[in-house]
């Protein structure tokens, strides 16, 4: 082949690959803006179902420990936020979520940061385990979170005592954990259900 030929060849051919390398970049890029907006819209819907899931009409009734309360499943939308939407989908969940508890019932302004937590460190567990197992860890990891918040909460803000204080925040607690162990369950099982189904969101 004549030099000259084949110098044209040679650069027809890195022409040819740098176009392709090029669409190959831009494909990427498309897909991961793709996958942002839908992990955002994701995270945006399960947030506003967190807080409707607050609501003190849709809780259930139960009792605890010889006592009457309610048990709510708001965590298992920022489960849902954090196995779908990764890591940071999960805590904007989360904290956007807790606005309905922590400002109208039951006002407890630490519960923004606590189902924050719960949803990034669902996402990050996610990644590794089973949604049932993820939101059960999940919760072990925000549990001091909560039991340190709610107690100053109630002992220096509602000037109970402090043996009123860690009465409450027991109580609260055990009632927290069953609300993930329901929550983590059904996590497990819409997700099941979404693979059988070739569901991808």
């Amino acid at each position: 082949m004549p030099p000259t030929l084949a110098i044209k060849c040679s650069k027809l051919i890195n022409k040819s690959i740098t176009s392709d390398n090029f669409r190959n970049t831009e494909s990427t890029k498309m897909t991961s803006r793709v996958s942002r907006v839908k992990a955002t819209a994701i995270a945006g819907v399960m947030a506003a179902l967190a807080n409707a899931l607050s609501a003190a009409s849709v809780a259930l009734p139960i009792y605890i420990l010889g006592s009457q309360t309610s048990i709510h499943f708001t965590q298992l939308a920022v489960f849902m936020a954090g196995i779908l939407s990764g890591p940071f989908g999960g805590l904007t969940a989360g904290a956007i979520g807790g606005l309905f508890s922590s400002f109208v019932f039951p006002k407890i302004p630490f519960i923004i940061g606590g189902l924050a937590i719960l949803g990034l460190a669902t996402g990050f567990l996610a990644k590794k385990i089973r949604p049932l197992f993820a939101g059960i860890l999940a919760w072990v990891i925000q549990a001091p979170y909560v039991a340190i918040t709610d107690y100053a909460w109630f002992s220096l803000s509602l000037n109970r005592t402090p043996q009123a204080a860690w009465a409450t925040v027991t109580f609260l607690l055990v009632v927290l954990t069953i609300e993930v162990v329901i929550s983590s369950v059904l996590a497990e099982i819409i997700i099941a259900y979404l693979k059988r189904a070739q569901i991808t969101l």
